[in-house]
């Protein structure tokens, strides 16, 4: 009653006029009418006013008013009770399939999850009527969603009601005149045969078999999809006798969209025969695919490759598989190399352990070289994201014969996502020949990299250097690469000098405030003496940068006298950047530091004889004015970000006791 209430409240009065008013309501596009003594009650009973609500809105010319009465429908049966959800509802609803794709797509969902809403699983059969329609229109996405839903509540049936009800479903979908509800019956197979009786699961099987040969490609498309999945339901027998039979078929369908489904049942019919069956039932149809005419099926086999490669076996995989694999590493489409490049590790780490070694150093090192090299930079890229992982499975001494040459050749490629692949994966290499041994081989060539003429190339190195350091600790960044990232700092592009300032942060961040105090910070306050004028601008670049990772202790002892100094500095740029500086470590700083340090330097650079100067230091003054009292640095940054925003002028005390 509660609920009713609530939703009766929901309905306008308008609404309410006009269904009280009208003595009949007919909808043109669908079969219903209902009475102004059911609509209203003549009873005394207006429960049904939901329903009336229901229909005006789906009869609105509003998309979005139809599909919020669609997304009310549970709401509305809740109102209703399930016996008037069963015998009113459900027929309008069955009734009304012709509308946007949108609102059928809101439709089928929601009838996914009326099960209790009609009464529980008894009556769960009432639902069939309106998702059966669902199940034949013309947009994928709506039938898909209903073919989710009878999915659903199928587990809610019965055996008995599954053959009453669903299972004459099934039938209708299969043999229906339009493509779309012979698609829809696809999906439903599986779902119903492990729960009815041998004779109901005779006429499923030939159901099956006929739309696998069916005339319509997207029907045929459609069984290919669900052919490994209702082969897992099936007995061996019929597996053997049947799904093997449809398997070839569709593996030479004259469709290519055809042939790559039939990829993909594959695994799961291979997972379901014994060992012995696989050669003859299998692997035949398996290495036609592997050399088929079009490059989506020969790429459809390398995607799943991995998994083929499990469920075929050890036996199989060196005697089928390993030639099979090289071929498609050395495939002419870019597409398959790709595919194939991706599954390199995870190929090598399956292959059966007494011959892992020799398959790979024998027939898979030799393509992998060749790819290393390869025209297309997404084969490139797909290669160098595995191939450090094997490093792991060869060991220390083929890795630094054969593996880190290729390493090398791929830190130098022209593809910024080659090298950075490696650079992620270093960590691999690390475990298995240590740090010492990859700093005197791949080390070299970063340096080289990070010093290249090309400032782009100096750049993507730069991006790439917290990630780098993050892998290799700090003792050996500080070693190896702390030399290199100061001298960033003092490169003649700007770019390079901003990418520097910001790898500075990260590594704040990665390596903690201490570390920054020890190694960083004095090698930047030491810029602020360089004759460069560009170099004394980084150092207030970077105190920008680290003033908030560093805290609010090393900010005020070490950089802010710093920037204070250079307030006096020859050069206008430098100090216009200072009064920027001041601002930007405003809210890091405490209250005293602000009134008595920043505070008069802003005041002096207000009246500097540079106009920049003057501009950029009375912005300063205006929001770190406002933080001179009492206020937390949280609170601080917020209010210098109002104030600055809204070019509040200076205020004195009087009027900022009143703010």
């Amino acid at each position: 009653k509660l609920l009713q209430t609530f939703v009766k409240i929901q309905i306008s009065s308008s609404t309410l006029a006009y269904f009280k008013t009208k003595p009949v309501v007919k909808q043109e596009r669908h079969s219903i009418t209902l009475s102004t003594s059911k609509m209203a009650g003549a009873d005394g009973d207006d429960s049904l006013y939901p329903i009336a609500v229901l229909i005006d809105e789906l009869r609105n010319e509003d998309v979005q008013l139809r599909l919020n009465s669609i997304k009310k429908l549970s709401t509305i049966a809740l109102a209703l009770g399930v016996e008037r959800t069963r015998t009113e509802l459900l027929p309008f609803l069955t009734d009304t399939i012709y509308d946007e794709d949108e609102v059928l797509l809101a439709l089928a969902e929601q009838l996914g999850n009326f099960t209790m809403l009609v009464g529980g699983p008894e009556y769960v059969h009432c639902l069939l009527p309106p998702l059966e329609s669902l199940a034949t229109v013309e947009e994928t996405v709506v039938r898909d969603k209903a073919v989710e839903s009878l999915r659903k509540i199928s587990q809610e049936h019965s055996p008995v009601d599954l053959e009453v009800h669903f299972e004459p479903l099934v039938k209708r979908l299969a043999s229906g005149d339009w493509f779309t509800s012979r698609t829809s019956a696809c999906g439903l197979f599986s779902v119903c045969y492990p729960r009815v009786s041998s004779t109901v699961k005779a006429e499923i099987r030939q159901h099956f078999r006929t739309l696998c040969s069916d005339d319509t490609p997207m029907v045929r498309r459609a069984a290919a999809s669900k052919l490994g999945e209702f082969a897992k339901v099936l007995e061996l027998d019929y597996v053997k006798s049947d799904i093997i039979s449809l398997f070839t078929a569709l593996a030479s369908d004259e469709q290519d969209s055809v042939r790559l489904l039939a990829v993909e049942a594959c695994v799961s019919i291979a997972t379901l025969l014994p060992q012995e069956d696989l050669e003859t039932l299998v692997m035949p149809t398996l290495r036609q695919a592997a050399e088929d005419k079009s490059w989506r099926v020969r790429y459809m086999v390398a995607d799943k490759f991995s998994e083929l490669q499990k469920a075929v076996g050890p036996e199989i995989t060196k005697n089928d598989l390993v030639p099979a694999f090289q071929n498609l590493l050395k495939d002419c489409e870019a597409e398959v190399r790709a595919a194939a490049a991706n599954k390199v590790k995870e190929f090598c780490e399956n292959l059966p352990e007494d011959s892992r070694e020799q398959i790979i150093m024998t027939h898979i090192l030799p393509c992998v070289k060749e790819l290393v090299s390869d025209t297309n930079q997404h084969v490139k890229s797909a290669l160098a994201s595995v191939i450090m992982g094997l490093s792991t499975i060869l060991g220390k001494d083929n890795t630094v014969e054969h593996l880190l040459p290729l390493f090398l050749a791929q830190l130098k490629d022209e593809c910024p996502e080659v090298r950075l692949n490696i650079i992620s994966n270093l960590d691999c290499v690390n475990e298995v020949i240590g740090i010492r041994q990859l700093s005197q081989s791949l080390l070299p060539a970063i340096v080289e990299l990070a010093e290249d003429a090309k400032w782009r190339v100096r750049l993507a190195i730069i991006e790439y250097m917290p990630l780098l350091a993050g892998q290799l600790g700090v003792e050996f960044f500080d070693e190896k690469l702390n030399t290199l990232c100061m001298a960033w700092l003092i490169d003649h592009v700007y770019a390079i000098r901003e990418a520097a300032t910001c790898n500075l942060m990260k590594l704040v961040e990665k390596f903690g405030a201490e570390w920054a105090q020890n190694t960083i910070v004095p090698k930047v306050l030491g810029m602020a003496n360089d004759p460069n004028y560009l170099h004394r601008m980084t150092t207030l670049f970077c105190i920008n940068a680290l003033s908030e990772a560093c805290g609010q202790d090393i900010t005020t002892k070490q950089m802010l006298p710093v920037v204070l100094k250079m307030s006096n500095d020859q050069v206008a740029n430098v100090r216009f950047n200072v009064a920027k500086s001041l601002q930007k470590i405003g809210p890091v700083l405490d209250s005293n530091a602000l009134q008595s340090e920043v505070k008069p330097v802003l005041e002096k650079l207000a009246t500097d004889t540079d106009m920049d100067v003057k501009y950029f230091a009375q912005e300063a003054i205006t929001p770190l004015a406002l933080c001179c009292g009492s206020f937390s640095p949280s609170a601080r940054t917020l209010v210098i970000q109002l104030s600055t925003k809204m070019r509040l002028k200076w205020w004195n005390d009087g009027q900022l006791a009143v703010v």
